[in-house]
């Protein structure tokens, strides 16, 4: 595992579109698959085809027209779920094939009420059979976070030996904590004698908040592909956040030597344009694209960011594509943040003046969530006034 590229799987138009109220038609799906592939993306999940027939032409539609990226449709274990899969992906540049199987007790016996064997080849059964039609087949272990380590091992040699280029080893239930996750990859790093000849991927989801950590966890751990989506959309929680563990594996690659293809300046206006075409607003706090991201209201805050952004900023928010770094004025301001404030407006006040200003300014703040600049432009005026009239 020498490479420390990290292969970036988006599965927006897949998992993502599992958020309900988000269902995309084939026009929406790709015109996004195409500002994916333009961010940067490796590997795009188009969809489930066999789920519907309009889930099938827009895999379709996508895989004829993505050119750089991999294109991949997701399947059960069922050999008319690859067939209609493969149909989907055969205008594709460069096709894959996503089937498997759960491989946890939970799956095995209460969903499949079946045995760890008859799992076992029915695993290899169907990477056997996604390799008639594409060279490369990702198997997936659905609930991985919570199989036994050494069944898992079995299953992931088996289906490495059956053809599989990609093992992903989802944590479906957001179950794992980060260290067991990454000592599960690390496991099976350890103890897949043929690992070397596949790359384990990330599949996190968010139910206990920690899809992004597991997710990088997992990478240190020696997997080198991460499955996420744009804003962290997906089914429940969540899916982990793409823009998050792009920008965790930027800002580290000094120390953890990893690296994506994913144009960072492009992910704010990536997460806007999901957020308007899935119709599901990102939260205010969000990490990286979030629009309280880089804005600042505590005034111990305020005044070291404008003596040095990097006091509070370990990222410009034009690295990101984001708009400027935000001063918000509130009753928990102080006099450097209004004195910056009034000079943005075009009021030049010496210090003596912002004191005095400062007393009204808390008044007004005392009264209000927020202190606008029209508020701001009254106050200075009025205060002008009275002391040209003086």
């Amino acid at each position: 595992m020498a490479d420390g590229k990290v292969y970036i799987f988006d599965t927006t138009l897949r998992d993502g579109e599992q958020v309900p109220g988000c269902k995309l038609n084939t026009k929406e799906k790709v015109e996004l698959a195409l500002q994916l592939e333009d961010l940067g993306v490796d590997i795009i999940e188009a969809g489930f085809p066999i789920s519907s027939p309009g889930d099938f032409e827009s895999v379709s539609q996508i895989a004829g027209i993505v050119k750089n990226a991999t294109v991949c449709g997701l399947t059960r274990a069922v050999q008319k779920d690859i067939e209609v899969a493969a149909e989907a992906l055969k205008g594709a540049a460069r096709p894959r094939i996503h089937t498997g199987i759960g491989t946890s007790d939970y799956h095995i016996k209460s969903k499949f009420n079946s045995t760890q064997e008859d799992i076992l080849q029915r695993a290899v059964q169907c990477v056997k059979w996604a390799k008639n039609f594409v060279d490369d087949v990702e198997f997936y272990a659905e609930d991985a976070g919570r199989t036994d380590n050494e069944y898992l091992a079995r299953v992931v040699e088996a289906v490495i030996a059956a053809g599989a280029t990609v093992v992903n080893i989802p944590d479906t239930t957001g179950y794992c904590l980060p260290h067991q996750y990454g000592e599960k990859i690390a496991y099976l790093i350890n103890n897949v004698p043929n690992v070397d000849k596949a790359i384990l991927s990330c599949h996190c989801h968010n139910d206990l908040g920690l899809a992004t950590a597991n997710s990088i966890a997992g990478v240190i751990a020696g997997a080198r592909q991460i499955e996420c989506t744009i804003n962290g959309l997906g089914e429940r929680a969540g899916n982990t956040s793409l823009e998050e563990v792009a920008m965790i594996i930027k800002q580290h690659q000094p120390e953890l030597g990893f690296y994506t293809n994913i144009k960072a300046s492009q992910l704010n206006p990536m997460s806007r344009i999901v957020s308007d075409i899935m119709r599901m607003p990102v939260q205010p706090n969000k990490a990286i694209v979030g629009s309280n991201a880089f804005s600042h209201s505590s005034g111990i805050h305020q005044d070291g960011f404008l003596k040095n952004a990097q006091t509070y900023e370990i990222i410009a928010p034009e690295e990101v594509g984001a708009d400027s770094s935000k001063i918000v004025l509130t009753a928990r301001s102080g006099r450097s943040a209004l004195a910056y404030r009034f000079q943005k407006l075009g009021f030049e006040f010496l210090r003596n003046d912002v004191d005095v200003l400062y007393n009204e300014f808390l008044r007004v703040a005392d009264s209000k969530k927020e202190v606008e600049d029209n508020d701001l432009a009254v106050m200075a005026k009025a205060y002008q006034a009275s002391a040209s009239a003086v």
